[in-house]
């Protein structure tokens, strides 16, 4: 049976930041995982790039049994509207899911005081701890680093799609870790430098 892992998007998401992930789960994990889009509602979800999106679920009609709940990052965390996915996120923790975060998908964490007692990171600190104030409580765990995954928490600063994705595929053990790094090297230093992959080892 397939595992789900659900990309929960609003209106002017990071197209790109979700782009790595998802392919590699849906192609590295050679059938094993669904990726479905959640969103507030089910009307289209437009992103920064000018895709557009119809949601595979609303908040009222997520399923129970996914593997991991990542928070694409874009420019609609900051409003009253993203408050709606405080429930969503929390039930991914209560059951010990993947839970990520990525640019402000990371700094909405932060706000909601996920961060709190596991080391993250996000943007940048100051932005982080001037909009989240006094939920937020982490800053001696902020690692100033592409993307760290602690436990089941993932987070990832904007331009770290890459390494996002990489730490996803690590903790749901989509394929064993030589593999996925064959896999980053490639996309990270290009054809000319890395190790060419097998086709084994790539999506």
């Amino acid at each position: 049976m397939q595992k789900t892992v659900l990309l929960l998007i609003l209106d002017l998401y990071a197209d790109w930041e979700g782009a790595y992930v998802s392919s590699l789960l849906m192609n590295m994990g050679r059938g094993r995982y669904a990726v479905k889009t959640v969103s507030l509602t089910k009307e289209p979800v437009h992103s920064i790039g000018g895709f557009t999106v119809i949601p595979d679920y609303d908040l009222t009609t997520v399923p129970k049994d996914y593997e991991a709940l990542l928070l694409i990052g874009g420019m609609s965390w900051r409003t009253k509207e993203a408050k709606q996915v405080i429930p969503l996120v929390e039930d991914a923790l209560a059951k010990k899911k993947v839970v990520g975060g990525i640019c402000d998908g990371s700094t909405f964490l932060g706000k909601i005081g996920v961060l709190n007692h596991v080391m993250h990171t996000s943007n940048d600190i100051n932005d982080l701890k001037q909009w989240a104030k006094e939920a937020y409580t982490g800053e001696k765990d902020y690692k100033m680093q592409p993307a760290v995954r602690d436990g089941n928490i993932i987070t990832a600063n904007g331009t770290a799609p890459l390494e996002f994705a990489k730490e996803v595929l690590l903790a749901l053990e989509v394929a064993d870790k030589k593999q996925i790094d064959k896999w980053y090297d490639f996309y990270k230093l290009g054809c000319y430098e890395a190790e060419l992959p097998s086709i084994e080892d790539l999506p």
